[in-house]
């Protein structure tokens, strides 16, 4: 680390400072968070933020804008001025601090981060913060806590106002886990700090603070609704008509797609949805699209993705190839349904990026000719998966046969 008269220099060279405040305001900042906001001819930040902040504050006050504007276009007009912005805590945790830094790169601003309320409120439960689950609902649906819900876990979620407590009280009684603890933290770190706890399902707090934080103490009923860790989850968790890759087969299909962090992938005749929304049940980073010509079917693959804590999964309704043109260029692409009509296979592997993987399931004879070309002409690896469930036979038990799959699995050279 250079020595302190350095870092001064560094900071002074940089036009643009980001400084975390929290409920202590003033009082909880270094001097260095002090001079940058003393400093700035323009300070930004929400109307509490700058209320925080008042007493240091020599320039110009100037308040987020409604909508807020996540170009950030009235802050990099500035360029080249003393600009600081104000955030709460830590700003690239949830914050302002991320979305600036899409716009103006490291070696511009200097940041001096506050603890973030994840941070506040593990230390006030005595909760190792590497040992739990934490989740922004701040603007954000809901849902996005669903696939956190285990037994036994813990779980702190940052809500988005008074209403938010409630609300997740009611989801997680609704999904049955009425039973876990909800630790409501308001305004942490200052003068209304409160901590109150209540029961899901017995949920009855009032007056909450709109600065928030619930920490989730997870209890299960025996038909909660609990999303494994793995590939392959029981087809009856979905909502289908019968046009569902089946568990066994869906498993197999997403160790081909091998998803890495930050991919996207093109779930083409998505059906029900199951193949992308695992896909993002695999990783938070992981982006999806589904891509179906029957409305129904579309409709019903966004209410999966909300069942399943997803609620991002891109749906499409459209029929292939016609509805691929305009889309972001996937690093996988998954073909379910519909890859023997024309033109949809040549444009799935024309749109695939260097490097990426293809893997495509036929259960009929045309699009198993489909795939038998491909391979002949393309490479790649073929597999045929046959799977047998016992069911009743008469009085006793057999084995059924499920119609076979011939699957292709194909990495496009760069």
């Amino acid at each position: 680390m250079p020595p302190e008269s350095e870092r001064a220099g560094l900071n002074q060279s940089r036009w643009l400072s980001i400084v975390g405040i929290g409920e202590d305001g003033v009082r909880g900042l270094g001097e260095n968070a002090r001079d940058a906001i003393s400093s700035a001819s323009v300070v930004f930040g929400g109307r509490r933020h700058l209320e925080l902040a008042a007493s240091l504050i020599s320039g110009e006050a100037r308040p987020w804008p409604t909508p807020f504007d996540a170009a950030m276009r009235d802050v990099i007009s500035l360029h080249g001025q003393k600009v600081c912005v104000l955030a709460s805590g830590d700003p690239f945790f949830f914050g302002v601090g991320a979305t600036l830094s899409r716009h103006v790169s490291a070696e511009e601003f200097v940041a001096f981060p506050a603890p973030s309320a994840f941070s506040l409120a593990a230390s006030r439960l005595g909760w190792p913060l590497q040992e739990i689950e934490t989740v922004s609902l701040h603007g954000r649906s809901l849902d996005l806590i669903r696939p956190l819900l285990h037994p036994g876990r813990r779980v702190i979620a940052l809500t988005s106002d008074e209403q938010g407590p409630a609300a997740l009280a009611a989801l997680l009684t609704a999904l049955g886990f009425g039973k876990s603890r909800l630790t409501v933290l308001e305004a942490l770190g200052g003068k209304a700090e409160r901590t109150r706890s209540a029961r899901a399902d017995k949920f009855e707090l009032q007056a909450i603070n709109v600065l928030n934080v619930v920490a989730v103490e997870v209890e299960a009923k025996a038909d909660a609704r609990i999303l494994p860790r793995a590939f392959g989850l029981d087809d009856a968790l979905f909502e289908h008509d019968g046009q569902i890759t089946k568990r066994e087969i869906r498993a197999l299909t997403l160790s081909a797609l091998a998803p890495r962090r930050g991919e996207l992938l093109w779930d083409i005749g998505a059906g029900s949805g199951s193949i992308g929304i695992e896909w993002m049940l695999a990783d938070p980073s992981l982006r999806a699209i589904a891509i179906e010509a029957d409305p129904e079917r579309a409709a019903r693959v966004a209410r999966n993705a909300v069942a399943f804590g997803v609620p991002g999964l891109h749906v499409v309704q459209g029929k292939a190839p016609t509805a691929l043109s305009q889309l972001e260029t996937p690093d996988a692409i998954f073909i379910g349904g519909g890859g023997s009509e024309p033109g949809v296979f040549d444009a799935a592997v024309a749109a695939l990026k260097p490097g990426g993987r293809l893997v495509a399931n036929a259960v009929t004879l045309e699009m198993e000719a489909v795939l038998l070309a491909a391979h002949t002409r393309l490479g790649g690896e073929l597999i045929r998966i046959e799977v047998s469930r016992a069911a009743p036979i008469g009085g006793m038990s057999g084995w059924r046969p499920a119609l076979p799959v011939t699957q292709w699995k194909w990495q496009k050279q760069g």
